[in-house]
């Protein structure tokens, strides 16, 4: 199952095509619905999804609590599996993937940001960046404690990688959190709420970073409550009561960027001091 590829469906031409129509996409759902079992047949919490993301974007995926946009973020990551329709990343069909291929998959595909970081808390910064790479087996010793601290750098944080994550403040907790997510770099990026433990200042520069790495190539899909997000994202889809209800796109959203190039693309050219 795990070189499961899906056709993409057959193309109608209608006049000029966009180039947004025309940039292979890192993300499709297909009529994906979602339905978690219950009393009284369940709770659907997507309905009918049918979107596509290019590679490079910052994607802003916003509405109300239960309007299913974390539901969406876990299919595209691989986290949990849609009822019907088809998700693909890639071109790859991941929810037809068995479960240790599906895991492998996630491990070096997707970095997975969370609103309360996710941090051992027994393990140094440096040994929580360093842990995706021994599981999923990509960097070892050595090579992985330097890939592990570039990392680190490339966040600002170079000088927390001996700490434990209690001793650092949210903002650092949450940069490292996005360190490890890029630990086997990654092209998708999900952050499920990453600013809600945040001050608004703290907030703001994480968005920045999130910002920086997909203009690296990396594509980022984000849940949010924070309005000021959909200003800073190239696109922005509102969903209520399972279904999308709106899809904008930034008017000065620039053809996408090419796929990053380095074990973690130019991030050390977007470090960010000032978050604390």
């Amino acid at each position: 199952m795990a070189g499961v590829l899906v056709p993409p469906p057959p193309a109608t031409q209608h006049g000029h095509v966009s180039i947004f129509e025309r940039v292979p996409k890192m993300i499709e759902l297909r009529h994906v619905g979602k339905v978690f079992p219950g009393p009284a047949g369940g709770t659907a919490a997507l309905v009918d999804v049918t979107l596509a993301f290019e590679p490079g974007r910052f994607v802003a995926l916003v509405g109300k609590s239960g309007s299913g946009k974390s539901t969406l973020l876990n299919l595209v990551a691989g986290i949990d599996r849609p009822t019907t329709g088809d998700v693909l990343v890639a071109g790859r069909a991941v929810h037809r993937l068995d479960e240790s291929a599906l895991a492998a998959w996630r491990g070096r595909h997707v970095g997975v940001v969370f609103q309360f970081f996710q941090l051992l808390p027994t393990l140094t910064v440096l040994e929580n960046v360093m842990l995706p790479m021994d599981l999923c087996g990509t960097r070892r010793g050595a090579d992985a404690r330097r890939h592990a601290a570039a990392l680190l750098e490339s966040m600002g944080i170079a000088d927390q990688a001996a700490k434990l994550p209690a001793e650092l403040s949210g903002g650092q907790q949450q940069r490292a959190a996005i360190a490890r997510a890029l630990a086997n770099d990654p092209p998708l990026l999900v952050a499920d709420e990453p600013t809600g433990n945040l001050d608004s200042h703290t907030a703001r520069l994480v968005v920045d970073l999130l910002v920086a790495l997909a203009r690296q190539g990396k594509t980022v899909l984000m849940v949010t409550h924070e309005r000021d997000v959909g200003a800073r994202a190239d696109r922005v889809v509102t969903m209520a009561d399972g279904r999308v209800v709106a899809d904008t796109r930034s008017p000065a959203a620039a053809p996408p960027a090419a796929p990053a190039t380095g074990p973690h693309g130019r991030a050390a050219e977007h470090r960010h001091a000032g978050l604390q």
